[in-house]
């Protein structure tokens, strides 16, 4: 008899690890894969686009300016004098200049700025929260400094900002590397404050948690304690701030461009596609709804993937 109990078995769970949870919870939010998917395939899009699309966003071509989108072109009728053609399924601009190529380039600028913007912010809101909710005496300090800039008018700032350093950046790094590198840092330094608050009380939380107690009770350092035990629960937090953020930085950019403070005109984004749109709207409106629709789709999608990374990192979530 004890014999037969010895032997008898129940079979075990199959184990899952934390990843192969987090990717399934994370499927199963439609948005979210869509918005991922969309965000692959626009990244693709302006990436490997030039060396597919022949055109230069900046070759003039005066005999093809004022070309429809080849739609239009199909569905105008025999008589009428619509110019369009293959070459150009977007059309052209009042110049010449092929619309889809430079949304092409304006993408990659675009998308530049919002990936790097995004990643200062996040340093600096990840750095800003971890020091105030670990360090009791920085505490006061560093969120007054957040409420301080919370209580900023930030596009005021934002184009003060602009208006006082784009000529001294333009002319010690040059035009597109100095424009590029004020429009990062000017994004960066007003949208990290969300991710400090989040991660100063995420930080506060698992202060008091067992494992940073007994790693304290044997001597760990602070730096150790926070890079060891405190950054890693804490990286579900930043990683949902840093898909916000990256919607935050493509939204700030267009405005910056559409109010003329961007890039110069030969260096075109999205936003300054939708300014040079705005004044033949009337006869053009289709040249408004690429670069409208490719800065909506693109934030759209990555609202998505971070209410897709939410519910996945989120252990209660995970486990219904």
């Amino acid at each position: 008899m004890s014999d037969a109990i010895l032997t008898e078995t129940t079979p075990e769970a199959p184990t899952h690890s934390q990843l192969a949870d987090i990717w399934r919870q994370f499927k199963s939010h439609r948005g979210a894969l869509w918005g991922g998917g969309f965000l692959v395939f626009i990244t693709l899009f302006v990436v490997l686009g030039p060396y597919i699309w022949p055109f230069d966003p900046q070759k003039l071509d005066i005999r093809a300016k004022d070309m429809r989108p080849v739609y239009i072109g199909l569905f105008s009728g025999a008589e009428s004098t619509v110019k369009w053609s293959w070459w150009h399924p977007l059309g052209t601009d009042n110049l010449g200049r092929d619309l889809l190529a430079k949304l092409i380039s304006g993408g990659r600028i675009t998308l530049s700025v919002g990936w790097v913007a995004m990643l200062l912010a996040l340093i600096i809101g990840a750095t800003v929260g971890v020091l105030a909710g670990y360090f009791k005496r920085l505490d006061g300090i560093l969120m007054r400094l957040t409420d301080l800039f919370l209580a900023l008018p930030l596009l005021p700032l934002l184009l003060v900002m602009m208006l006082l350093f784009r000529e001294p950046l333009r002319a010690t790094f040059g035009t597109e590397s100095g424009t590029f590198l004020l429009i990062v840092f000017v994004i960066g330094v007003t949208s990290w404050m969300q991710t400090a608050r989040v991660v100063r009380g995420d930080i506060l939380a698992l202060k008091e948690r067992e494992f940073v107690l007994a790693a304290r009770s044997i001597g760990t350092t602070p730096f150790r304690m926070i890079l060891r035990h405190l950054l890693p629960n804490v990286m579900s937090a930043i990683m949902v701030s840093a898909t916000l953020g990256l919607a935050t930085a493509i939204i700030t950019e267009s405005a910056i461009s559409f109010l003329g403070l961007g890039f110069p005109p030969d260096f075109p984004t999205w936003g300054k596609l939708l300014s040079d749109a705005t004044d033949r709207l009337q006869r053009f409106p289709e040249r408004v709804i690429w670069p409208g629709l490719a800065i909506s789709l693109t934030v759209l999608s990555v609202n998505y993937i971070g209410d897709g990374l939410r519910d996945a990192l989120d252990p209660r979530i995970r486990g219904r």
